[in-house]
This record gives C-alpha cells, structure tokens and sequence, in this order.
C-alpha cells in the first residue's frame, strides 16, 4: 500500500491519473484516459541521456519524467516478429550506439595489465579447480551421470583454458604499448527482452550503462543468447556496421572462450543439465571462433540488410 501511494504521488507531479495498474516485473504499466505510461524505480541519469540525444541516438522510449527515485516513461507497444529477425535488429542498434558513441581515452599500461592478469589469474584458478573436481570424479567406484558427462569431456575444459592462456599473452603483447583505448556507451544489459519494435526500434533498462570497451556489450549479449542463436551470423553483422579492432576481437574470443565454473548441487538432474549446457556452449564457441583461425576461411558475406528509421 506505502509504495502504491508512493507511485500516486509521483504520477501526480506529472498530472497522470492512472485508471489501472499492471505489474510487469520491476516495471508498472499505467493505463490513462490519454495513454499507457510506464513507471519503474531507476536510478536515472540525466546526463547519459542529455549525451545520447546530442549523438542523435534516441533510440529508447520518451521520458516524461523522474522524481522520488521513480522513472516515467512512455509506453510502446512491441510488435511480434520472429527472434531471428529480432537479433539483428537489436544488433544494427547495438552498433548504431557504439558508432555515434564511440571516443578514444588515454590508457594507462597498469589498466591492460590489470585485465591481463585477472584473466590469468582466472585461468590458473579454474585449472586448479577443475583439477581438484576431475581428480575426486575419478577415484569414485562409480560416477553419477554429471560426474561422467564432465569427466568425459573435461579435456574440451583444459583445450579451452589453454587456448586462452595463449591468447591472452598474444592479446597483451597488442596492447600494452598502446596509449589509447576506443570507449563507446555501453548499454551494459542487452537481451532480447530490452529491445523493442514498432515505429522505430527502441533499448530499454539503461540502468547499467557505462563506458568500456565495445565487445562487453557483445560478452553480455553472447552469455545470454548464445545457445538461441548462430552467434557467427550475428558477430559478422555486428562488424559490418561497426568493425572490432584486433586487439579488441582478441579479447571477446578470449572472454567467452574461458569455461564457467561448475559446481554440482546434488540435485543429479539439475547437474546434469547445467553441464550439458556448458559444454554446448563451449563448441558452440569453439565453431564461432576457428575460422577466424583458419587462414583464408572467413565468410565475407552478410545477412540481409535491416536498415532502422
């Protein structure tokens, strides 16, 4: 009740007299007599927005308003299309942002190092780990179905941290005497649920945008999706609307290569099919990355343009 009267008072301030609510997870859907507003508690930031608008990106919902700790926002219909469709769209968008928001920032060589050695410190940690994992599985008389799936497959684990060891000291040698670092606007959250179709394409949840480096979006993108979709179709979709450098291409291979940590929970079924999942997703990865291995082997051909307003 506190926090209903909470939301009154705020939509008050604008003059909108709600007549229905519909919750929607963290957001609340606001029927008017003159329209459907959206209110959601946010931390909002104005200057992100002020900068996204004299980039000539504006593409996310009209705000109407924030106070009290609450966003208002207009209300867009989404429009239904196969998801597909949808993943290039949220890409073109994706790349959009990152042109109109890209800038270059001195770097200091203690901020590549301090990558370099989190990502190797990581490798030795998940080493060690699945080491320690491996070498209890095998001294069982017998193996429960998760502990033989990883067990059989553990050699695709110790390929995977190899690779990226070696990667790694490849991808430093690049940087590290590189004096500056292409930042854009990170979106931070992408998702196919933070895309929106109907006039125009729109992102939603900007709550964790940031600037970095632009293959973060495309981490969070893959962690998310990667099993939804063939991922290949939509990196090279990505890179024709907005190249990665070699050093940046290097380390999202890198990132997404570097396998999960599995823990087992007891529940056989529920093991199981987490791990099951994490193998996919590293040959998933693994056929991703090789042609870009493979001399002479890349496709050079796109999918079919999908231009936005």
């Amino acid at each position: 009740m506190f926090l209903m009267r909470q939301i009154n008072e705020v939509l008050k301030k604008y003059d909108i007299k709600p007549y229905r609510y519909t919750t929607n997870g963290k957001t609340i859907i606001v029927d008017t007599k003159i329209g459907r507003f959206v209110i959601k508690k946010t931390v909002y930031d104005d200057e992100l927005f002020t900068y996204l608008k004299s980039r000539s990106f504006d593409y996310y919902p009209k705000i109407i308003g924030y106070d009290d700790g609450y966003e208002i926002f207009e209300y867009i219909e989404d429009t239904a299309y196969p998801k597909e469709q949808r993943i290039l769209d949220l890409v073109y968008l994706v790349s959009l942002l990152h042109n109109k928001t890209t800038h270059y920032k001195e770097v200091d060589f203690d901020d590549y190092k301090k990558i370099y050695e989190d990502i190797k410190n990581n490798i030795e940690y998940l080493n060690s780990y699945y080491t320690d994992i491996i070498t209890y599985i095998e001294s069982k008389v017998y193996m429960s179905p998760s502990e033989y799936l990883l067990a059989r497959n553990i050699s695709k684990i110790y390929a995977a941290l190899n690779f990226c060891s070696g990667e790694v000291d490849k991808w430093y040698d690049l940087v590290k005497d590189k004096t500056k670092q292409r930042n854009v606007v990170l979106h931070n959250n992408l998702r196919l649920d933070h895309f929106i179709k109907n006039d125009k394409s729109y992102l939603i949840s900007w709550d964790k945008a940031k600037i970095g480096i632009p293959i973060f979006d495309l981490y969070i993108l893959y962690n998310k999706h990667a099993l939804d979709f063939d991922f290949s179709e939509v990196l090279k979709y990505y890179e024709h609307k907005y190249p990665l450098q070699e050093d940046e291409r290097k380390l999202f291979f890198i990132l997404i290569t570097l396998p999960a940590k599995v823990e087992f929970t007891g529940d056989v079924y529920h093991d199981t099919k987490l791990i099951n999942q994490k193998l996919d997703l590293l040959y998933k990865t693994e056929r991703l990355i090789s042609p870009y291995y493979t001399k002479n082997n890349v496709d050079d051909t796109y999918p079919q343009e999908h231009e936005q307003e």
